[in-house]
């Protein structure tokens, strides 16, 4: 099964429109038709069954059949605080891994001696996005600002039961 990631979906969408990548990648990779059947998630804990009524290769416009609430939702919480690593790629896949294991937020934080001060969000959204997609998930984790280790520390008191490991 394939998942197509629209955020853009809301309860009273009927009709929405792929983005143009996805839109390339349903109808130029998969060759999909009209009249196939779609499945997308809004990355908030919903997927959404839908036909395509235009396969145009830019602008993939999908019919909603049916809305289906994701019920492996847990009672709580969890978010990750992590240092980026120098090399991005062993950061990426780090959050390819939150990803699958259903982590709801991501926080970069920066350390004394941490190497890497810049992260790109659109980049690191990409990464989570596509593992979403890859494992089937409907909730999208939200990667947070980089923040510095002792501000994070100092208002962790907005995490209630918070477990710090080092």
């Amino acid at each position: 099964m394939n998942l197509f990631y629209s955020p853009d979906i809301n309860s009273d969408t009927i009709h929405y429109t792929l983005s143009e990548e996805e839109s390339g990648h349903a109808i130029r990779v998969l060759r999909m038709k009209i009249d196939n059947t779609i499945f997308s998630t809004d990355g908030k804990g919903f997927f959404y069954k839908g036909t395509i009524v235009n396969d145009h290769p830019k602008k993939c416009l999908v019919k909603i059949i049916n809305k289906i609430e994701d019920t492996a939702k847990r009672k709580f919480n969890l978010s990750i605080a992590i240092a980026p690593t120098k090399m991005i790629d062993r950061f990426e896949w780090f959050l390819e891994k939150a990803t699958e294991i259903g982590c709801d937020e991501i926080i970069p934080v920066q350390c004394n001696h941490s190497e890497r001060t810049i992260i790109k969000p659109e980049r690191l959204n990409k990464v989570l996005v596509s593992a979403m997609k890859q494992c089937l998930k409907s909730q999208l984790p939200v990667i947070k600002d980089m923040i510095d280790l002792k501000k994070f520390i100092l208002t962790s008191e907005n995490y209630s039961g918070q477990k710090f490991i080092g």
